[in-house]
């Protein structure tokens, strides 16, 4: 059993955050807005951005009152020092590798001096990664994700280093088509691999699924850096 403590992923970003009631905060690669719609219900004065059309829709439907735009994370819309808290949920892996240094300077360069740069990123590691692998395997973007952060902090880097925290988040789905349905609402692309994937994941998951009320639950490991730019 892991030593990691089991966390919820937005109770880790609003304590890395700190008060956000009042502030700018800027959510980049924001999916179809959950957390931008949690950062409105605590007070935050919310911009959103991802490359996708489709998930820049769904998220100006889930938080109406954030500025939300299509846009990659390495070339974001705002004038430098634009806000006082930026988030990268389970993003940066899925941007290309060539662009991901450009994507944490980029957040380095729309936060305000000493505002928190929070990046959460998935491991290759648990039991809802072993189950998702055969639908696909990002082993080698997870690490190279950790790469870039790692280069960034370097001597010379845009960011500083502060905190990191490593935590399992504990998903409970109450059937393997659930559990296959979230693969795809995360990437519509993952929909393509599900026919030829569909025994091994059901078999993974009678292997490592742990059984809950109505259900099972999987574990996945995150990392989160909290950053600021570097002076």
């Amino acid at each position: 059993m892991s030593a990691r403590p089991v966390a919820d992923t937005l109770t880790v970003i609003f304590e890395a955050l700190g008060e956000v009631s009042g502030r700018s905060v800027l959510d980049a690669g924001c999916g179809h807005g959950r957390l931008a719609a949690a950062l409105l219900g605590r007070g935050a004065g919310v911009a959103a951005v991802d490359p996708d059309a489709a998930a820049v829709s769904a998220a100006r439907t889930a938080a109406p009152a954030a500025r939300v735009e299509q846009a990659s994370a390495e070339a974001l819309p705002f004038p430098d020092a634009s806000f006082d808290g930026v988030v990268m949920l389970n993003s940066l892996h899925h941007v290309p590798v060539a662009s991901q240094a450009g994507a944490l300077a980029e957040m380095g360069r729309v936060a305000k001096p000493g505002a928190p740069v929070v990046i959460v990123e998935p491991l290759a590691e648990g039991s809802f990664f072993a189950a998702m692998r055969p639908v696909e395997d990002e082993t080698e973007a997870r690490a190279e994700a950790q790469a870039a952060i790692a280069t960034a902090c370097a001597e010379g880097g845009p960011l500083r280093l502060m905190e990191t925290l490593e935590y399992e988040r504990l998903n409970a789905f109450p059937d393997v088509e659930a559990f296959l349905r979230a693969l795809v609402s995360a990437d519509p692309a993952r929909e393509i691999a599900l026919a030829g994937a569909r025994a091994d994941v059901e078999r993974l998951v009678a292997e490592h699924g742990e059984p809950v009320a109505n259900g099972f639950a999987l574990r996945q490991p995150h990392r989160m850096h909290q950053l600021v730019k570097r002076s």
